[in-house]
């Protein structure tokens, strides 16, 4: 499947690919995680939206890239979503990459933090990320910080 890939500050945003971004938050991390959490949460403002489309123009893959001191005093990679009906299929790699990628560029060296859902610890640390601290709930989910120094 042909995956188009772009990333836009939340000002450049098209109002349908708002619409889509929220769409597929709200289905992945709402509705299939059964997880009731207030998702627009101001943060999107000041994040880079990397979103991967397919063929018909459908969002399959979104990252929300957030400069240092919104989330954490570093910068911080969060909403990472592959779609249900892709997974498996190594988007959610191509993804980090790419995100990963882009802060080396926008950003260039230096730490990413995140708050991963426990379950993807290995997931990220194929990426180079390391756990720091302890698990914790967060929106009735396990989770945990960590760290790409």
């Amino acid at each position: 499947m042909e995956i188009t890939w772009k990333i836009k500050s939340f000002n450049e945003l098209l109002s349908i690919e708002l619409y889509q971004i929220f769409n597929l938050r709200i289905a992945v991390f709402i509705l299939e995680q059964n997880s009731l959490y207030q998702d627009a949460d101001w943060k999107d403002l000041h994040s880079f939206h990397l979103m991967g489309m397919d063929e018909k123009g459908d969002l399959v893959a979104y990252a929300r890239i957030l400069p240092s001191e919104i989330s954490y005093k570093e910068v911080s990679i969060g909403r990472v979503i592959a779609s249900k009906k892709l997974r498996g299929e190594g988007l959610g790699a191509d993804l980090m990459e790419r995100a990963l990628q882009f802060i080396s560029i926008q950003f260039g060296a230096g730490p990413i933090r995140i708050s991963a859902q426990c379950y993807l610890i290995k997931f990220y640390s194929k990426f180079g990320f390391e756990i720091v601290g302890e698990e914790y709930l967060e929106d009735n989910l396990p989770h945990i910080e960590m760290l790409m120094a």
